[in-house]
């Protein structure tokens, strides 16, 4: 594998660049690219706008077939992209109509349900959310319980999800819910598409520890769904949610992200004094940073060999590689949030909005954040065990 890029690829990641280098310069105080800050009511309306700037470019789904919206761009140039957009921070992308239903209804939605929902997706004019996690259903989503009935051309739901991002800013939902109480496990789960203003739907906020507003819970009481908002075959949504799960997790635009933290921690310990000398001159500080900055291109090299296994041979062959990219970027993220922390010392817990705060408080706020890492988007251990299975071919019981 050589990963240089070539010269128009590096000229489309300068072109990348100089947008989002200028247009992240109007981004609201505090941003932080994270999803904390993207789903703020004073970030959303910034992310949309930015949406709608990339959608205009042709940027926002540039490996799309092109009568979907797309360019028919290749994987590699999707994540040139994504590794900018991490680096700078950028806005614009839903993660979940863009990164995961997109791609998911490109290989498993029906003519009908392509054309109703990609071009909008596309014209960042519908923002969806995942409607997966339940109460007792969160790293076993096997076990959900939120029910569908068929009633004629329609199916009732009745249940409640939970941990849901970006459900109070989201135009539609994609989730699972059990059309077959008779069967266990995945085998009775089905994947439904559902309008977020169908009556019946209610959202209330959870908030984070550090008092960001990015999960919700919300509850289904006789929603009505058409029968046609259903992806692919009644029992058979499972399928469909591990390959939208594989969507999820290429994760260059993590370690873009934790580079350019590290860019600016290192700053910070080259301008910080403790006793007489700079963070930067003490070898536990450097040894630390260096150790960083190692596992970061670790990572970044992980990101780009799972890039060109998919233009090699397709989605289904990296599910272990995808897995494996998510346990590293968790539990890497958690280690920097940490590192951060210990660098800074009683600084490290001030708050952002004080002006004692170095780096705007971003280590403080990561600190708690991080805990929460190595559970979404599925835990450590669900991915550990996907790499034993589908990677190694090793047996699921003993």
């Amino acid at each position: 594998m050589d990963f240089r890029l070539t010269p128009e690829q590096e000229a489309l990641k300068r072109e990348f660049e100089e947008f989002f280098k200028e247009e992240m310069k109007k981004a609201p105080p505090g941003w932080s690219g994270s999803m904390e800050s993207m789903f703020s009511e004073e970030g959303f309306p910034f992310h949309r706008q930015m949406a709608k700037k990339l959608a205009e470019k042709g940027w926002l789904v540039r490996p799309w077939p092109k009568e979907y919206g797309g360019q028919d761009a290749p994987i590699i140039e999707q994540l040139i992209f994504s590794e900018v957009l991490g680096y700078y921070r950028g806005a614009g992308v839903d993660i979940f109509g863009v990164g995961m239903l997109g791609p998911t209804l490109l290989a498993a939605g029906s003519e009908e349900q392509k054309r109703e929902h990609l071009p909008p997706i596309a014209r960042a004019e519908r923002f969806w959310c995942q409607g997966w996690s339940e109460p007792n259903a969160g790293s076993d989503l096997a076990s959900l319980t939120t029910r569908a009935v068929r009633d004629g051309d329609d199916y009732i739901i009745n249940g409640q999800k939970i941990w849901t991002s970006g459900a109070h800013h989201a135009d539609w939902m994609f989730m699972l819910a059990r059309t077959n109480p008779e069967e266990k496990r995945s085998r009775g789960l089905s994947f439904f598409l559902v309008d977020m203003k169908t009556p019946g739907i209610t959202i209330r906020p959870l908030y984070s520890m550090e008092g960001s507003h990015l999960f919700n819970e919300v509850f289904f009481d006789d929603v009505r769904v058409p029968a046609k908002n259903m992806v692919g075959e009644e029992n058979q949504g499972w399928a469909i949610t591990r390959a939208t799960m594989n969507f999820e997790r290429s994760n260059v635009g993590q370690m873009s992200g934790l580079k350019r933290d590290l860019e600016e921690l290192v700053e910070f310990c080259k301008e910080t004094k403790w006793n007489g000398k700079t963070l930067a001159q003490n070898p536990f500080v450097r040894h630390q940073l260096a150790q960083l900055a190692i596992e970061i291109e670790a990572g970044r090299a992980m990101s780009y060999r799972i890039a060109w296994m998919q233009e090699k041979g397709g989605l289904l062959m990296t599910a272990h590689a995808a897995s494996a990219a998510k346990v590293y970027g968790s539990e890497l993220a958690q280690r920097f949030a940490y590192t951060g922390y210990e660098i800074m010392g009683l600084y490290g817990q001030v708050k952002k909005g004080s002006k004692w705060a170095p780096l705007m408080g971003r280590f403080e706020s990561d600190s708690q954040l991080c805990m929460g890492m190595n559970i979404a988007a599925g835990t450590s251990e669900i991915q550990r065990n996907l790499i034993a299975w589908v990677g190694l071919g090793l047996p699921r019981t003993i």
